[in-house]
């Protein structure tokens, strides 16, 4: 009885050596493990502030092409009103030289 017993207690006893040596080796990877997490929780937020980062330069330069577009537009608007008004011009002028054309004719006939 004394022998399986004491062979029971050193079964147990290896048992538990190979435990505590299972529990220092899970410890290890714990700690190692942690050590990623933080370091991806750190990678993490620089990836977005650089993403906020470069959503701002968009944004930024968005608002530059729209800026210019308005500027384009309204020297485009600036220049069809002074076509329009060209256009205008020479359709009087056409007018003015139709009727002297009339009046040379008139003239003429008389002679």
């Amino acid at each position: 009885f004394v022998r399986q017993t004491e062979r029971s207690l050193q079964l147990m006893t290896q048992r538990a050596v190979e435990a505590e040596s299972t529990v220092e080796v899970l410890k290890q990877k714990v700690f190692t493990l942690q050590g990623e997490l933080e370091s991806y929780k750190v990678e993490n937020k620089n990836l977005r502030t650089g993403q906020m980062t470069d959503l701002g330069a968009v944004k930024h330069n968005i608002d530059l092409g729209l800026q210019n577009l308005y500027k384009i537009i309204t020297g485009a608007n600036l220049s069809v009103k002074q076509l329009a008004s060209g256009v205008e011009s020479l359709n009087f002028v056409a007018e003015v030289l139709k009727s002297a054309g009339k009046i040379s004719e008139a003239e003429a006939e008389k002679d």
